[in-house]
């Protein structure tokens, strides 16, 4: 008897386009300027993306322009927490000390800042000119189109 072997990613087709930003604005700022720059109406769901535990909270903006069927997500690669230094007790004062622990969404891509996730199930989309309206704002050091089939972590894309 023949064995079958079914694999859930054969069934996964990606219908967003994911794009990586670089800059050090913060989080509304930026989703300011792309709702300037880009005419969106990007705001700030009322919870932030939780993983790792609740060890790491990511800001995330949403808009869906029913119009055009286009869901827009722009959320926060990186979460930096401070957490109290584990010491000896060798000492005669409590020096409380704090260490810095970086988290990343898609830690595949440790050095972006920010990602635009944009849901469109008919694909008729003008990333190149989303990227240089993106490439246009001031502030931003560049931005650029991520190769979906090339992340791991997929299911941190997933926020609905």
């Amino acid at each position: 008897m023949a064995l079958h072997k079914l694999l859930v990613d054969d069934f996964y087709d990606a219908s967003f386009s994911l794009l990586a930003i670089h800059c050090r604005l913060e989080d509304y700022q930026l989703a300011y300027l792309l709702n300037k720059h880009l005419h969106l109406n990007l705001s700030r769901k009322p919870n932030d993306l939780d993983y790792n535990y609740f060890a790491a909270a990511f800001s995330i903006y949403e808009w869906e322009n029913e119009r055009l069927d286009i869901v827009w997500h722009l959320v926060s690669n990186i979460c930096k927490t401070e957490e109290a230094a584990l010491q000896s007790s060798g000492s005669l004062f409590q020096n409380e000390t704090t260490v810095t622990r970086t988290f990343n969404l898609l830690p595949e891509l440790k050095t972006v800042d920010f990602l635009l996730k944009i849901s469109n199930e008919y694909k008729n989309l003008n990333e190149k000119l989303i990227l240089n309206q993106i490439q246009a704002i001031p502030q931003v050091i560049t931005a650029y189109s991520v190769n979906i089939d090339q992340i791991k972590s997929k299911e941190h894309l997933i926020f609905d």
